[in-house]
């Protein structure tokens, strides 16, 4: 066993092999289990981020959440929460919170300054939080309870430029239109009635 909380004896083996144990115990000294102004300020303007989740066989998913600018709020020293969307029902990755709470959140910034930032903790779902009132779209609350966070180098992040929303991001005062795959003839049989969502 190890006493950090970044790294395994997997980890270890590897940093061993390459002689970099010295680097990664001094970059562990950067993680923190609190966000901070520059943590919040960085999450609230990510109009998406990445998240990971496993089953309780260990089988990993990962998957692409966005909406608009502000959708994912930092609500506490350790917390933060984002909605479900509508979306095509298969629930894989909040499925697997409800298996297995361990997620990973990435949020990365590929349009102006390149950042990123790693966000590991225990997840919940909720078809009942307050926050649901007034979250535009939303039919679950998800909330993550961070074990560490921890700034991750940019060095391999494209430049690329941020043009518009998704036209499917909810928000105050806009009816988004339905994805064009409902009415696809090999799904417009079996497509899941649209939830009724809060916030709106």
């Amino acid at each position: 066993m190890t006493d950090s909380i970044m790294f395994h004896e997997g980890s270890r083996r590897l940093q061993d092999e390459f002689e970099s144990r010295r680097i990664s115990d001094r970059l562990e000294e950067f993680c923190r289990t609190e966000f901070t102004p520059e943590d919040r300020a960085f999450i609230g303007s990510a109009p998406y981020f990445f998240l990971a989740t496993a089953d309780a066989e260990g089988r990993p998913d990962c998957s692409f959440k966005g909406g608009m600018p502000g959708f994912v709020a930092v609500t506490g020293p350790s917390e933060l929460a984002f909605p479900d969307y509508d979306g095509n029902g298969m629930f894989k990755s909040l499925g697997n919170i409800v298996v297995n709470a361990d997620v990973g959140l990435l949020f990365i910034a590929m349009h102006g300054r390149p950042q990123r930032l790693r966000v590991n903790g225990t997840a919940t779902v909720n078809r009942e939080d307050p926050l649901l009132a007034s979250t535009v779209g939303a039919q679950l609350i998800v909330r993550v309870t961070a074990r560490v966070i921890f700034p991750n180098c940019p060095r391999y992040i494209p430049d690329m430029q941020l043009v518009d929303p998704s036209i499917y991001a909810p928000r105050p005062g806009y009816d988004a239109p339905e994805p064009a795959w409902k009415d696809f003839e090999v799904f417009k049989d079996c497509v899941h009635p649209r939830q009724p969502t809060f916030g709106g």
